[in-house]
C-alpha cells in the first residue's frame, strides 16, 4: 500500500472540486500527509494578455487566496496535520503536473467548465495522463 506524504488537491471551487477537497481532507487525516490545496488561476480564458488581464488575474489570485486559507483552517481544524496553500496563474493542467514531491493529486472529475461536464474534466484528464504521481479522480 501507498505511503503518502503529501496529497495536492485541485480546487476550482466547484461542488466536484469541494468534494475532491473533502476526500483529500480525509486521506492526509489517514495518512499523517501534509495536504497541498491548489487553486489555478486558469489565464488561457483570458484572451489576449493585457493590462486589464493581468489585473484580472491578481484579483482572483487574492480571492482565491481568501478562500483557500478557509479551507486550509477547515481542514486543520477536522484533524490534518499540516496545509500548504498555492495559488497560481497559468494552465491548470501544466502546474498540476508539475507539482514537486507530491504523491497523490486529488481532483474532481470535472470543474467549472461547462463543457467539460459533458465528460470527464480535460483537466482531470490531462492530470490523470501525464501527472508523475497516483491520481484520485472524485465524483
Amino acid at each position: 500500500m501507498a505511503n503518502y506524504l503529501k496529497i495536492a488537491v485541485a480546487i476550482d471551487f466547484s461542488e466536484q472540486s469541494l468534494k475532491a477537497f473533502e476526500r483529500a481532507s480525509q486521506l492526509a487525516i489517514q495518512y499523517h500527509a501534509t495536504l497541498q490545496v491548489v487553486s489555478v488561476i486558469d489565464t488561457k480564458s483570458f484572451g489576449a494578455a493585457t493590462a486589464y488581464d493581468l489585473k484580472y488575474a491578481e484579483a482572483l489570485k487574492k480571492e482565491n487566496s481568501s478562500k483557500i486559507e478557509k479551507l486550509a483552517k477547515d481542514a486543520l481544524q477536522a484533524g490534518v496535520k499540516e496545509v500548504e496553500s498555492v495559488v497560481e496563474a497559468g494552465l491548470p493542467k501544466a502546474i498540476l503536473t508539475q507539482l514537486p514531491n507530491v504523491d497523490l493529486i486529488v481532483c474532481g472529475a470535472t470543474g467549472l467548465n461547462r463543457m467539460e461536464k459533458m465528460l470527464l474534466g480535460s483537466v482531470a484528464e490531462k492530470v490523470a495522463r501525464h501527472a508523475p504521481c497516483d491520481v484520485l479522480i472524485v465524483r
